[in-house]
């Protein structure tokens, strides 16, 4: 959870993937500080950063095999200071999850996800499903026919020894009209080059 700690109000900078898909010329800022332009990142991988809609299926429309996502590690922790993007105050009770898309005939890791949830504010029927792991947090939205809405925060870039590696977007999920999920989703570049 601490890596939300510390998060600005109103979100950083690159918030405006919140109404844009096309940036001419925008940037990503990496770990370091640099910047990176978005036109260089593979197509395909540039729509995953602005998608509103289900990853998952659009991965498997993509790569043209089922993905199952794979509940890595399931725990519930308190927080010790506050994450304004959903919210949560200090001593708030969430429930964290890491989280990896696999391919389920190429064994490929497609993404890997961070999230907090506010459990106390999800339906009770649907914090079940989502505490015993049933299925991926969008799939379980898409299924529970709850109204939702996504709003991304921030994207930037991941550096392994001054080399991108990875992109990552962070995006909320609102469900009546309350921040609900923070999900953090990192994408290998070499997997989508």
């Amino acid at each position: 959870m601490h890596r939300y700690y510390g998060l600005p109000e109103q979100g950083p900078a690159q918030s405006t993937f919140r109404c844009d898909g096309f940036l001419r010329d925008g940037q990503l800022r990496a770990t370091s500080g640099a910047s990176f332009a978005l036109a260089a990142l593979p197509p395909f991988l540039r729509a995953l950063l602005v998608t509103d809609g289900t990853v998952t299926k659009i991965l498997e429309a993509y790569f043209w095999e089922p993905v199952t996502v794979d509940t890595v590690e399931q725990r519930f922790e308190h927080a010790t200071a506050t994450v304004p993007w959903i919210e949560v105050g200090e001593g708030d009770r969430c429930l964290l999850r890491d989280a990896r898309l696999r391919g389920d005939d190429s064994g490929r890791s497609f993404a890997e996800a961070f999230s907090l949830i506010r459990t106390d504010l999800i339906p009770a029927d649907f914090r079940k499903r989502l505490i015993d792991r049933e299925i991926g947090i969008g799939v379980l939205i898409r299924d529970s026919g709850l109204e939702s809405y996504r709003e991304v925060l921030d994207v930037g870039l991941i550096e392994d020894d001054a080399e991108p590696s990875a992109v990552y977007r962070t995006y909320r999920i609102i469900i009546e009209r309350h921040p609900v999920i923070l999900i953090t989703e990192y994408f290998p570049l070499a997997l989508y080059r």
